[in-house]
C-alpha cells in the first residue's frame, strides 16, 4: 500500500494577500460608484435647480402664499 502525502496549505501571509486584493477591489469599486452617481444623479439635478432658479419670482410666490392665507402673521392685502 502507498499512501500519498498531502502538501500543507501555505497559511503564512494569506490574511495579508487576501485583504491587499479585497481593499484593492473595495476602492476601485467605491471610486467607480461614486462617479457614476455624481455624473447620472448630481448633474442633472445640478441642472434642475438651476434651470428652476432661472424664473423663479420669491415675491410673487410670497405674494400667492399671502392671498392664499397660508401666512398667519401676514394679512392678505386688500
Amino acid at each position: 500500500m502507498s499512501s500519498a502525502v498531502i502538501a500543507k496549505p501555505l497559511m503564512r501571509g494569506l490574511l495579508a494577500k487576501r485583504l491587499r486584493f479585497h481593499l484593492v477591489v473595495a476602492f476601485t469599486l467605491s471610486f467607480v460608484t461614486a462617479g457614476t452617481v455624481k455624473l447620472l444623479l448630481g448633474d442633472s439635478r445640478k441642472k434642475a435647480y438651476a434651470d428652476f432658479y432661472k424664473k423663479y419670482d420669491a415675491m410673487k410666490s410670497f405674494e400667492d402664499m399671502r392671498a392664499a392665507g397660508i401666512f398667519e402673521s401676514v394679512k392678505p392685502n386688500k
